[in-house]
């Protein structure tokens, strides 16, 4: 039977697999028996801290052995694990860390921003009790060694008590998204949602427990995180993390480590195709991609068959609110499906192109709003109850906000978005935050962002900017200000100054306007 808790898991897991290695990180492992062993410590040193159950716990670190450690000592304990990307402003973790009440946050040292901690001194954090450092030292949190050390005031039996009492509905994550309002939401996903989903990924896509798999795809994400580590220890596979994506590194490890699972954006896989250097490097060991994100031509699916020897190529479609999985295409679909299409809904799971006023289904083959019903759905926005009502009806289905069509098997392909939400190197970027930024800097009296496309990147930012007046504000200083506020993946690529925004008569933004003149615009670049 399928553990229903993330404790129930882990520690079947160690029965199962004993001293296979589960994670290797450079020259660290830990075997599963040792990674449950580990698990105990930290929620030991979690409960000695105050954590409760329910309570949220930040994680905001790259992907290291560390970053799955910790999670599950969250979760055994009882907590909510929140993770943040490692490429977010002080200000931007600040909001999460504030509006989740997170008493407990693990870090590192630094970031792409700087020091995390310096980040976000200064900040309101009241309910922030603790600061602990996962690698190396900072004198503004604890180190990890001491952090797991002070769980030794809390007794064997005590730890075994808190995670037998965690049921298969309470909460173990919430990650936050953005929507069309710019102010980020904590989805509220349970213990049994997220192994269940990922136990029919890891089975949809074969993922084997003799698999070594390589994460390149971000902790804080789900493709990272759910579809990464925690499939991974479904399955029993051995986890290879890496902190950012370098491609001479990357094919360095597939070939040292023979690596059988590399999941990513398509624009990883382009990139490692594309480089003349790859000759060099036995790739042969390569046998799963999962891709989504953005796009994916035919040429690009049959290249990871017969460049890089993949067996098996399948995309898929999934969003924070439906614990990360709607749909997948099927190991023995064509290139053509896989190019086209999102695949499927998963395994016990409905999914339909509905009319978006009235909820019934529309033809097949017509466009229609993807709507989502399922066990995959979320719990609800932390917090928020009028936006989870607004998105999950009183009969059960979630509206994705994404416009979709559906042929007779029921593969739907994405055609459009109902949201403004544009996807950079596989980066969801929602517009109104960019915005809000925006508006935020001298000068600016009106701001709208768009996604464009762009090879490389699959779409970027175009902002277009409307000055107060008798201002000489310039592109340097708007490109200075964003930097300082927000992430580089949801930094405008392009920026236009423009006289006036096209408005609707209720004074909205045209933005399909604003896309008609964006494409005049980069035809002319």
């Amino acid at each position: 039977m399928l553990p229903q808790t993330l404790p129930q898991l882990i520690e079947s897991a160690a029965t199962e697999h004993g001293e296979r290695i589960a994670i290797q990180d450079g020259d660290y492992q830990l075997s599963y028996n040792g990674l449950n062993q580990q698990r105990l410590n930290i929620a030991k040193a979690c409960m000695a801290a105050g954590v409760e159950k329910g309570d949220r716990c930040i994680i905001w670190a790259p992907n290291i052995a560390e970053w799955i450690v910790a999670a599950i000592g969250i979760q055994t304990a009882g907590g909510v694990m929140v993770p943040l990307s490692p490429r977010f402003q002080g200000a931007e973790a600040a909001d999460i860390i504030a509006r989740s009440g997170a008493k407990l946050l693990f870090t590192v040292t630094d970031l792409e921003k700087g020091a995390p901690l310096a980040l976000i001194d200064g900040f309101d954090l009241p309910e922030l009790k603790h600061r602990v450092v996962l690698q190396g030292e900072d004198t503004m949190g604890v180190d990890w060694q001491t952090f797991i050390n002070s769980g030794a005031s809390v007794s064997d039996t005590s730890v075994a008590e808190r995670a037998a009492s965690i049921g298969p509905d309470d909460i173990m994550d919430m990650l936050f998204t953005s929507g069309t309002t710019g102010k980020p939401k904590g989805v509220l996903c349970s213990h049994s949602q997220n192994i269940r989903v990922f136990d029919t990924w890891a089975n949809t896509v074969d993922l084997r427990s003799e698999d070594h798999y390589l994460i390149i795809n971000p902790f804080f994400h789900s493709f990272g995180y759910k579809a990464g580590w925690l499939a991974a220890l479904i399955k029993g596979c051995k986890i290879y993390p890496m902190k950012v994506f370098d491609k001479t590194a990357a094919m360095a490890k597939i070939q040292a480590d023979k690596i059988t699972v590399m999941p990513g954006a398509p624009s990883l896989y382009e990139i490692i195709l594309a480089d003349p250097e790859r000759k060099n490097y036995d790739l042969s060991s390569l046998r799963l991609a999962v891709t989504g994100a953005a796009p994916i031509s035919v040429q690009l699916v049959e290249d990871l068959w017969n460049e890089l020897g993949f067996e098996t190529v399948v995309t898929a479609y999934g969003m924070t609110e439906s614990t990360g999985v709607v749909s997948i295409c099927r190991p023995d679909d064509s290139a053509e499906v896989i190019s086209r299409t999102s695949g499927k809904a998963i395994d016990g799971v409905e999914m339909k192109c509905a009319n978006p006023s009235t909820g019934e289904e529309v033809p097949r083959g017509t466009d229609g709003e993807i709507w989502v019903r399922g066990y995959n759905v979320m719990k609800g926005y932390f917090e928020m109850p009028e936006a989870t009502a607004d998105t999950i009806t009183d009969d059960g289905w979630m509206k994705t906000g994404d416009i979709g069509v559906m042929d007779d098997d029921g593969y739907i392909r994405i055609t459009d978005r109902l949201k403004d939400m544009y996807i950079m190197n596989g980066e969801n970027v929602y517009p109104a935050e960019v915005e809000a930024v925006l508006r935020r800097c001298d000068g600016v009296a009106q701001a709208a962002v768009i996604g464009v496309p762009r090879a490389k990147q699959g779409e970027v930012g175009m902002a277009f900017i409307v000055r107060q007046a008798a201002s000489e504000l310039n592109e340097e200083q708007l490109r200075a200000h964003c930097t300082t506020n927000l992430a580089s993946y949801k930094l405008p690529f392009y920026i236009q100054f423009v006289s006036e925004l096209p408005l609707n008569a209720s004074g909205k933004v045209m933005k399909p306007e604003l896309k008609k003149q964006a494409a005049a615009l980069l035809a002319l670049k």
